[in-house]
């Protein structure tokens, strides 16, 4: 079940089944910014050039996995410490709420509402495109999402777990994790998902559900100067 292909999640994403939203420098991928700020490389030769071409399409990005170089063009703002963790089998739950796959175009403009007011930064206008995404809806107000964003052959990452702060500590993310997941399951692949270290609440949510910790991993935050 595990790979060394996610210590690459990026890269090998972009090879395989996403190689469609991807930009491909050779020794370095990224995605098209319209779909997702996050970049890998396989090799460090010419990747501060790669860089800087990239940066030209956005003001600021990630690099994920091993520290990049880069070029004086370029600062660091951050190494974000995730912890990449993983499920290896499905899991039973006991759903509560009704949980919509979000579609739709009416769908997709509140799932895009809803990720930038409470989480902005990570959510592009086409990363919906990337995968499936599954919401709660509360008096026509969508109040919570999950959805999937990496995909390579075998594994899916569950993302975008977000809840409106007005309908939190209410278990909506706890279901809609566990709903995604064993959708992915049923693709015959495995979820990982990655949160920051220091996000404990979140963590023991996902422990809780089954999920393992994988490895640590580092999103690195580069900006043009």
């Amino acid at each position: 079940m595990e790979s060394s292909r996610l210590d690459n999640p990026i890269w090998y994403s972009l090879e395989e089944l996403q190689e469609a939203y991807g930009i491909d420098y050779g020794t370095a991928r990224f995605y098209d910014p319209e779909y997702c700020l996050f970049g890998g490389f396989v090799d460090y030769q010419n990747l501060e050039s790669h860089i800087d071409k990239y940066a030209q399409l956005t003001d600021s990005f990630f690099i994920v996995g091993d520290e990049p170089k880069y070029s004086d063009q370029i600062s660091i703002e951050k190494d974000l410490v995730c912890d990449q963790l993983i499920l290896d089998k499905p899991i039973e739950y006991n759903y509560t709420e009704d949980i919509i796959e979000l579609d739709s175009n009416f769908h997709r403009s509140n799932l895009f509402d809803l990720i930038l007011e409470v989480f902005p930064g990570f959510f592009m206008k086409k990363t919906a495109d990337l995968g499936r995404y599954f919401g709660i809806y509360k008096n026509g107000r969508l109040i919570a999402v999950t959805g999937e964003r990496l995909k390579m052959n075998g594994y899916t990452e569950v993302s975008a777990v977000v809840t409106h702060p007005d309908y939190a500590r209410k278990g909506y993310a706890q279901q809609l994790v566990a709903y995604t997941s064993n959708v992915i399951f049923v693709d015959n692949c495995y979820p990982y998902l990655h949160t920051a270290s220091d996000n404990y609440k979140a963590i023991g949510v996902y422990r809780k559900l089954g999920f393992s910790l994988r490895r640590k991993i580092s999103f690195w935050k580069l900006a043009k100067k």
